[in-house]
Protein backbone atom coordinates (compact mmCIF):
# COMPACT_ATOMS: atom_id res chain seq x y z
CA UNK A 1 0.00 0.00 0.00
CA UNK A 2 2.81 2.32 0.66
CA UNK A 3 4.25 1.53 -2.75
CA UNK A 4 0.99 2.44 -4.46
CA UNK A 5 0.89 5.82 -2.64
CA UNK A 6 4.42 6.64 -3.76
CA UNK A 7 3.58 5.83 -7.37
CA UNK A 8 0.57 8.16 -7.27
CA UNK A 9 2.70 11.01 -5.92
CA UNK A 10 5.33 10.48 -8.61
CA UNK A 11 2.63 10.54 -11.26
CA UNK A 12 1.17 13.81 -9.96
CA UNK A 13 4.62 15.38 -9.83
CA UNK A 14 5.38 14.30 -13.37
CA UNK A 15 2.09 15.85 -14.57
CA UNK A 16 2.81 19.14 -12.89
CA UNK A 17 6.28 19.29 -14.48
CA UNK A 18 4.80 18.53 -17.89
CA UNK A 19 2.19 21.29 -17.49
CA UNK A 20 4.86 23.78 -16.39
CA UNK A 21 6.91 22.94 -19.43
CA UNK A 22 3.96 23.44 -21.74
CA UNK A 23 3.13 26.80 -20.07
CA UNK A 24 6.73 28.02 -20.38
CA UNK A 25 6.82 26.99 -24.01
CA UNK A 26 3.54 28.88 -24.64
CA UNK A 27 4.65 32.11 -22.99
CA UNK A 28 8.02 31.94 -24.68
CA UNK A 29 6.41 31.65 -28.07
CA UNK A 30 4.07 34.61 -27.28
CA UNK A 31 6.94 36.76 -26.02
CA UNK A 32 9.07 36.08 -29.06
CA UNK A 33 6.14 36.90 -31.32
CA UNK A 34 5.60 40.27 -29.58
CA UNK A 35 9.31 41.02 -29.83
CA UNK A 36 9.29 40.30 -33.53
CA UNK A 37 6.34 42.76 -34.20
CA UNK A 38 7.50 46.28 -35.46
CA UNK A 39 7.07 49.18 -32.93
CA UNK A 40 3.99 51.35 -33.51
CA UNK A 41 4.78 54.80 -35.00
CA UNK A 42 4.38 57.86 -32.66
CA UNK A 43 1.20 59.84 -33.40
CA UNK A 44 1.64 63.26 -35.08
CA UNK A 45 1.60 66.37 -32.90
CA UNK A 46 -1.27 68.79 -33.47
CA UNK A 47 0.12 72.31 -34.09
CA UNK A 48 -0.93 75.61 -35.63
CA UNK A 49 1.35 76.96 -38.33
CA UNK A 50 1.51 79.89 -40.72
CA UNK A 51 3.60 80.91 -43.70
CA UNK A 52 6.49 83.36 -43.60
CA UNK A 53 5.39 86.44 -45.56
CA UNK A 54 6.98 89.56 -46.97
CA UNK A 55 5.60 92.99 -46.15
CA UNK A 56 6.64 96.64 -46.06
CA UNK A 57 6.96 97.30 -42.34
CA UNK A 58 7.12 100.82 -40.90
CA UNK A 59 9.90 101.27 -38.34
CA UNK A 60 9.02 103.32 -35.28
CA UNK A 61 10.06 104.01 -31.71
CA UNK A 62 7.68 104.50 -28.82
CA UNK A 63 8.18 106.40 -25.60
CA UNK A 64 6.06 107.70 -22.74
CA UNK A 65 5.26 111.38 -23.10
CA UNK A 66 3.42 114.22 -21.41
CA UNK A 67 1.05 116.57 -23.20
CA UNK A 68 2.06 120.22 -22.78
CA UNK A 69 0.50 123.40 -24.17
CA UNK A 70 2.30 125.00 -27.09
CA UNK A 71 2.27 128.24 -25.11
CA UNK A 72 1.28 128.96 -21.53
CA UNK A 73 0.87 132.50 -20.20
CA UNK A 74 0.06 133.61 -16.66
CA UNK A 75 -1.88 136.87 -16.92
CA UNK A 76 -0.70 139.35 -14.29
CA UNK A 77 -1.45 142.96 -13.45
CA UNK A 78 1.31 145.37 -14.48
CA UNK A 79 0.01 148.30 -12.40
CA UNK A 80 -1.56 148.59 -8.96
CA UNK A 81 -5.25 149.26 -8.60
CA UNK A 82 -8.69 147.87 -7.99
CA UNK A 83 -9.96 145.17 -10.34
CA UNK A 84 -13.07 146.81 -11.75
CA UNK A 85 -14.09 144.18 -14.29
CA UNK A 86 -13.44 140.53 -15.17
CA UNK A 87 -14.38 140.05 -18.82
CA UNK A 88 -13.73 136.33 -19.28
CA UNK A 89 -15.39 133.10 -18.18
CA UNK A 90 -13.41 130.27 -16.65
CA UNK A 91 -12.61 127.63 -19.27
CA UNK A 92 -13.41 130.00 -22.13
CA UNK A 93 -11.57 129.96 -25.46
CA UNK A 94 -10.13 133.43 -26.06
CA UNK A 95 -8.33 135.02 -29.00
CA UNK A 96 -5.26 137.22 -28.94
CA UNK A 97 -6.21 140.83 -28.09
CA UNK A 98 -9.50 139.93 -26.41
CA UNK A 99 -10.35 141.91 -23.26
CA UNK A 100 -9.82 139.90 -20.07
CA UNK A 101 -9.97 142.41 -17.22
CA UNK A 102 -10.12 146.12 -16.41
CA UNK A 103 -8.29 147.88 -13.55
CA UNK A 104 -9.53 151.23 -12.19
CA UNK A 105 -7.78 153.74 -14.53
CA UNK A 106 -8.57 157.07 -12.79
CA UNK A 107 -5.26 157.51 -10.99
CA UNK A 108 -3.25 156.91 -14.13
CA UNK A 109 -5.55 159.11 -16.18
CA UNK A 110 -4.79 161.97 -13.79
CA UNK A 111 -1.05 161.33 -14.09
CA UNK A 112 -1.34 161.43 -17.86
CA UNK A 113 -3.22 164.73 -17.75
CA UNK A 114 -0.55 166.17 -15.46
CA UNK A 115 2.23 165.13 -17.82
CA UNK A 116 0.37 166.58 -20.79
CA UNK A 117 -0.12 169.90 -18.97
CA UNK A 118 3.57 170.16 -18.12
CA UNK A 119 4.39 169.40 -21.74
CA UNK A 120 2.09 172.19 -22.93
CA UNK A 121 3.71 174.63 -20.48
CA UNK A 122 7.21 173.82 -21.65
CA UNK A 123 6.17 174.02 -25.28
CA UNK A 124 4.82 177.54 -24.71
CA UNK A 125 8.04 178.62 -23.01
CA UNK A 126 10.05 177.15 -25.86
CA UNK A 127 8.00 179.05 -28.41
CA UNK A 128 8.58 182.32 -26.56
CA UNK A 129 12.31 181.59 -26.19
CA UNK A 130 12.55 180.98 -29.95
CA UNK A 131 10.95 184.38 -30.65
CA UNK A 132 13.41 186.09 -28.28
CA UNK A 133 16.26 184.28 -29.99
CA UNK A 134 15.13 185.61 -33.36
CA UNK A 135 15.03 189.19 -31.95
CA UNK A 136 18.47 188.92 -30.35
CA UNK A 137 19.86 187.56 -33.58
CA UNK A 138 18.63 190.64 -35.54
CA UNK A 139 19.89 193.00 -32.83
CA UNK A 140 23.25 191.30 -32.82
CA UNK A 141 23.61 191.95 -36.54
CA UNK A 142 22.95 195.66 -35.83
CA UNK A 143 25.34 195.64 -32.87
CA UNK A 144 22.36 196.49 -30.63
CA UNK A 145 23.03 193.63 -28.17
CA UNK A 146 25.99 191.76 -26.86
CA UNK A 147 27.13 188.36 -28.05
CA UNK A 148 26.78 187.03 -24.54
CA UNK A 149 23.08 187.85 -24.49
CA UNK A 150 22.63 186.00 -27.81
CA UNK A 151 24.49 182.95 -26.56
CA UNK A 152 22.49 182.88 -23.35
CA UNK A 153 19.24 182.94 -25.30
CA UNK A 154 20.40 180.10 -27.54
CA UNK A 155 21.20 178.01 -24.46
CA UNK A 156 17.75 178.75 -23.01
CA UNK A 157 16.10 177.57 -26.22
CA UNK A 158 18.10 174.35 -26.15
CA UNK A 159 17.20 173.83 -22.48
CA UNK A 160 13.50 174.33 -23.09
CA UNK A 161 13.65 172.05 -26.15
CA UNK A 162 15.10 169.28 -23.98
CA UNK A 163 12.39 169.91 -21.38
CA UNK A 164 9.72 169.50 -24.06
CA UNK A 165 11.26 166.20 -25.14
CA UNK A 166 11.29 165.04 -21.52
CA UNK A 167 7.64 165.99 -21.23
CA UNK A 168 6.87 163.98 -24.37
CA UNK A 169 8.56 160.93 -22.84
CA UNK A 170 6.58 161.40 -19.63
CA UNK A 171 3.35 161.62 -21.59
CA UNK A 172 4.22 158.44 -23.50
CA UNK A 173 5.07 156.66 -20.24
CA UNK A 174 1.79 157.77 -18.65
CA UNK A 175 -0.12 156.50 -21.68
CA UNK A 176 1.61 153.11 -21.46
CA UNK A 177 0.84 152.85 -17.75
CA UNK A 178 -2.76 153.77 -18.45
CA UNK A 179 -2.95 151.09 -21.15
CA UNK A 180 -1.94 148.51 -18.55
CA UNK A 181 -5.27 149.03 -16.81
CA UNK A 182 -6.87 147.24 -19.76
CA UNK A 183 -5.68 143.62 -19.72
CA UNK A 184 -5.99 141.72 -23.01
CA UNK A 185 -5.13 138.15 -24.00
CA UNK A 186 -1.59 137.99 -25.43
CA UNK A 187 -2.24 134.62 -27.12
CA UNK A 188 -5.17 132.57 -28.32
CA UNK A 189 -6.04 129.67 -26.06
CA UNK A 190 -8.21 128.47 -23.23
CA UNK A 191 -8.49 130.18 -19.86
CA UNK A 192 -8.17 128.26 -16.62
CA UNK A 193 -9.62 128.97 -13.20
CA UNK A 194 -10.05 132.63 -12.22
CA UNK A 195 -7.45 133.40 -9.55
CA UNK A 196 -8.66 136.89 -8.50
CA UNK A 197 -12.24 138.10 -8.19
CA UNK A 198 -13.61 141.45 -9.23
CA UNK A 199 -13.24 144.18 -6.56
CA UNK A 200 -9.89 143.01 -5.21
CA UNK A 201 -6.82 145.23 -5.18
CA UNK A 202 -4.16 143.84 -7.48
CA UNK A 203 -0.46 144.71 -7.59
CA UNK A 204 2.25 144.43 -10.17
CA UNK A 205 4.24 142.35 -7.66
CA UNK A 206 1.52 139.71 -7.18
CA UNK A 207 2.87 136.20 -7.93
CA UNK A 208 -0.40 134.40 -8.56
CA UNK A 209 -1.72 136.43 -11.46
CA UNK A 210 -5.33 136.69 -12.65
CA UNK A 211 -5.65 133.59 -14.86
CA UNK A 212 -3.53 131.17 -16.91
CA UNK A 213 -4.09 130.81 -20.66
CA UNK A 214 -2.90 127.62 -22.35
CA UNK A 215 -2.70 127.20 -26.10
CA UNK A 216 -4.14 123.73 -26.74
CA UNK A 217 -4.63 123.83 -30.50
CA UNK A 218 -2.01 123.14 -31.68
CA UNK A 219 -0.58 121.29 -28.70
CA UNK A 220 2.73 119.56 -27.92
CA UNK A 221 3.85 116.21 -26.53
CA UNK A 222 7.22 115.94 -24.79
CA UNK A 223 8.62 112.40 -24.54
CA UNK A 224 11.93 110.60 -24.08
CA UNK A 225 13.75 107.79 -25.88
CA UNK A 226 16.95 105.89 -25.07
CA UNK A 227 20.15 107.62 -26.13
CA UNK A 228 21.05 104.63 -28.35
CA UNK A 229 18.33 105.72 -30.79
CA UNK A 230 19.62 109.28 -31.26
CA UNK A 231 21.74 108.46 -34.37
CA UNK A 232 18.79 106.67 -35.98
CA UNK A 233 16.46 109.59 -35.25
CA UNK A 234 18.88 112.18 -36.59
CA UNK A 235 19.56 110.12 -39.71
CA UNK A 236 15.86 109.70 -40.39
CA UNK A 237 15.23 113.41 -39.76
CA UNK A 238 17.80 114.40 -42.40
CA UNK A 239 15.82 112.44 -45.00
CA UNK A 240 12.47 113.93 -43.98
CA UNK A 241 12.56 117.72 -44.19
CA UNK A 242 8.88 118.02 -43.20
CA UNK A 243 9.37 116.42 -39.80
CA UNK A 244 9.13 112.79 -38.76
CA UNK A 245 5.52 111.60 -38.25
CA UNK A 246 4.54 111.11 -34.62
CA UNK A 247 1.37 109.44 -33.33
CA UNK A 248 -0.04 109.98 -29.84
CA UNK A 249 -1.82 106.96 -28.32
CA UNK A 250 -3.71 106.46 -25.11
CA UNK A 251 -1.72 104.70 -22.40
CA UNK A 252 -4.45 102.17 -21.62
CA UNK A 253 -5.44 101.29 -25.18
CA UNK A 254 -4.48 101.68 -28.82
CA UNK A 255 -6.77 104.67 -29.40
CA UNK A 256 -5.13 107.31 -31.57
CA UNK A 257 -5.41 110.75 -29.99
CA UNK A 258 -3.54 112.73 -32.62
CA UNK A 259 -1.04 112.68 -35.47
CA UNK A 260 1.66 115.32 -35.68
CA UNK A 261 5.27 116.05 -36.52
CA UNK A 262 8.54 115.89 -34.59
CA UNK A 263 9.75 119.45 -33.98
CA UNK A 264 12.61 119.01 -31.52
CA UNK A 265 15.38 116.58 -30.63
CA UNK A 266 17.00 118.11 -27.57
CA UNK A 267 20.60 119.20 -28.02
CA UNK A 268 21.81 117.25 -24.99
CA UNK A 269 21.35 113.73 -23.59
CA UNK A 270 20.29 113.45 -19.97
CA UNK A 271 23.25 111.65 -18.42
CA UNK A 272 21.30 110.70 -15.29
CA UNK A 273 18.72 108.66 -17.21
CA UNK A 274 20.52 107.96 -20.49
CA UNK A 275 17.63 109.37 -22.51
CA UNK A 276 17.07 112.22 -24.93
CA UNK A 277 14.06 114.51 -24.85
CA UNK A 278 11.93 114.98 -27.96
CA UNK A 279 8.98 117.23 -28.72
CA UNK A 280 6.19 116.83 -31.26
CA UNK A 281 3.45 119.25 -32.29
CA UNK A 282 -0.13 118.07 -32.92
CA UNK A 283 -3.25 119.69 -34.37
CA UNK A 284 -5.86 119.36 -31.64
CA UNK A 285 -9.22 120.65 -32.92
CA UNK A 286 -11.22 118.05 -30.99
CA UNK A 287 -9.18 118.52 -27.80
CA UNK A 288 -8.42 114.81 -27.44
CA UNK A 289 -5.02 115.80 -26.11
CA UNK A 290 -5.02 117.77 -22.87
CA UNK A 291 -2.19 119.44 -20.95
CA UNK A 292 -0.73 117.15 -18.30
CA UNK A 293 -2.04 113.98 -19.94
CA UNK A 294 0.27 110.94 -20.22
CA UNK A 295 0.37 109.32 -23.65
CA UNK A 296 2.46 106.91 -25.70
CA UNK A 297 4.27 108.89 -28.39
CA UNK A 298 5.33 106.85 -31.42
CA UNK A 299 7.76 108.36 -33.92
CA UNK A 300 8.12 106.73 -37.32
CA UNK A 301 11.67 106.51 -38.65
CA UNK A 302 11.04 104.90 -42.04
CA UNK A 303 9.95 101.66 -43.69
CA UNK A 304 11.53 98.20 -43.72
CA UNK A 305 10.79 97.25 -47.33
CA UNK A 306 10.04 93.61 -48.11
CA UNK A 307 10.63 92.38 -44.56
CA UNK A 308 10.02 88.75 -43.61
CA UNK A 309 7.27 88.68 -40.99
CA UNK A 310 5.87 85.99 -38.71
CA UNK A 311 3.59 86.10 -35.68
CA UNK A 312 5.59 86.87 -32.55
CA UNK A 313 4.43 83.73 -30.66
CA UNK A 314 6.33 81.63 -33.21
CA UNK A 315 9.66 82.93 -31.86
CA UNK A 316 11.12 80.79 -29.08
CA UNK A 317 14.14 81.50 -26.89
CA UNK A 318 16.72 78.94 -25.88
CA UNK A 319 20.20 78.82 -24.44
CA UNK A 320 21.74 79.51 -27.86
CA UNK A 321 19.35 82.31 -28.83
CA UNK A 322 16.06 82.65 -30.66
CA UNK A 323 14.65 79.93 -32.88
CA UNK A 324 11.43 78.74 -34.53
CA UNK A 325 10.03 75.35 -35.47
CA UNK A 326 9.86 74.99 -39.25
CA UNK A 327 7.61 72.38 -40.87
CA UNK A 328 8.98 70.81 -44.05
CA UNK A 329 7.09 69.29 -46.99
CA UNK A 330 6.82 65.99 -45.09
CA UNK A 331 5.13 67.73 -42.12
CA UNK A 332 8.21 67.07 -40.00
CA UNK A 333 9.23 69.81 -37.54
CA UNK A 334 12.80 70.98 -37.10
CA UNK A 335 14.41 73.75 -35.06
CA UNK A 336 15.64 76.74 -37.06
CA UNK A 337 17.79 79.47 -35.42
CA UNK A 338 16.65 82.96 -36.43
CA UNK A 339 17.62 86.58 -35.79
CA UNK A 340 14.76 88.90 -34.83
CA UNK A 341 15.14 92.49 -36.03
CA UNK A 342 11.88 93.95 -34.75
CA UNK A 343 9.14 92.58 -32.54
CA UNK A 344 5.96 94.13 -31.17
CA UNK A 345 2.21 94.28 -31.66
CA UNK A 346 2.07 90.54 -32.16
CA UNK A 347 4.40 90.39 -35.17
CA UNK A 348 8.13 89.82 -35.58
CA UNK A 349 10.49 90.81 -38.41
CA UNK A 350 13.14 88.18 -39.17
CA UNK A 351 16.30 89.26 -40.97
CA UNK A 352 18.19 85.95 -40.82
CA UNK A 353 17.25 82.27 -40.78
CA UNK A 354 13.99 82.10 -42.75
CA UNK A 355 12.73 82.44 -46.32
CA UNK A 356 9.37 83.54 -47.64
CA UNK A 357 6.86 80.71 -47.96
CA UNK A 358 8.27 78.50 -45.20
CA UNK A 359 5.78 77.37 -42.58
CA UNK A 360 6.51 78.01 -38.93
CA UNK A 361 4.71 76.71 -35.86
CA UNK A 362 2.72 79.37 -34.03
CA UNK A 363 1.03 77.21 -31.39
CA UNK A 364 1.91 73.79 -29.96
CA UNK A 365 5.70 74.17 -29.79
CA UNK A 366 5.87 72.88 -26.22
CA UNK A 367 4.83 69.41 -27.48
CA UNK A 368 7.38 69.35 -30.30
CA UNK A 369 10.80 67.78 -30.59
CA UNK A 370 13.08 68.02 -33.61
CA UNK A 371 12.01 65.37 -36.15
CA UNK A 372 8.46 65.02 -34.82
CA UNK A 373 5.64 64.62 -37.32
CA UNK A 374 2.94 67.28 -37.18
CA UNK A 375 -0.66 67.73 -38.16
CA UNK A 376 -2.45 71.08 -38.57
CA UNK A 377 -4.99 71.66 -35.83
CA UNK A 378 -6.50 74.93 -36.98
CA UNK A 379 -5.53 77.96 -39.04
CA UNK A 380 -3.50 80.62 -37.28
CA UNK A 381 -5.65 83.55 -36.18
CA UNK A 382 -4.60 86.82 -37.77
CA UNK A 383 -3.57 89.45 -35.21
CA UNK A 384 -6.11 92.20 -34.63
CA UNK A 385 -5.73 95.24 -36.87
CA UNK A 386 -4.55 98.51 -35.38
CA UNK A 387 -6.88 101.43 -35.64
CA UNK A 388 -4.44 103.79 -37.23
CA UNK A 389 -2.05 101.77 -39.38
CA UNK A 390 -2.63 98.14 -40.39
CA UNK A 391 1.03 97.24 -40.73
CA UNK A 392 3.06 99.11 -38.16
CA UNK A 393 5.63 97.38 -35.95
CA UNK A 394 7.84 98.78 -33.25
CA UNK A 395 11.53 98.38 -32.62
CA UNK A 396 12.10 95.65 -30.08
CA UNK A 397 14.00 97.64 -27.51
CA UNK A 398 13.44 97.05 -23.81
CA UNK A 399 13.30 100.81 -23.38
CA UNK A 400 10.49 101.18 -25.91
CA UNK A 401 7.22 101.40 -24.05
CA UNK A 402 5.24 98.14 -24.24
CA UNK A 403 1.98 98.18 -26.09
CA UNK A 404 -0.75 95.58 -26.16
CA UNK A 405 0.31 92.67 -28.39
CA UNK A 406 -2.52 93.15 -30.80
CA UNK A 407 -1.13 94.02 -34.15
CA UNK A 408 -1.57 94.06 -37.84
CA UNK A 409 -3.49 91.63 -39.99
CA UNK A 410 -0.45 89.47 -40.81
CA UNK A 411 1.19 92.49 -42.50
CA UNK A 412 0.75 90.76 -45.86
CA UNK A 413 2.10 92.94 -48.60
CA UNK A 414 0.83 96.06 -46.89
CA UNK A 415 2.48 99.28 -47.90
CA UNK A 416 3.81 101.72 -45.47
Amino acid sequence: MAKSSIQRRVGITTGIVALAGLSAAFWGIDHNAAADTPAAAAPPVAVTSTAVKRADVPIYLTGVGTVTPNQSVTIKARVDGQLDKVAFTEGQDVTAGQLLAQIDPRTLQAQLAQAQALQAKDQAQLANANLDLQRYTRLSKEDATTQQTLDTQRALVAQLDAAVKTDAAQVAYAKVQLSFTTISAPISGRTGARLVDQGNIVHATDSTGLVVINQIDPISVVFTLPEAHVPDINLAATHDQHGLPVTALRRDSEQVLGKGKLVLVNNQIDTTSGTVQLKASFPNPEHLLWPGQYVNARVRLGTHTGALTIPAPAVQRGQTGTYVYVIDEHTVARMQPVHVALIQDGMAVIDKGLAAGQRVVVDGQYKLKPGARTVESKPAAAPAARRDDPTELAMGSPMVSAMTPAATPATEGAGA
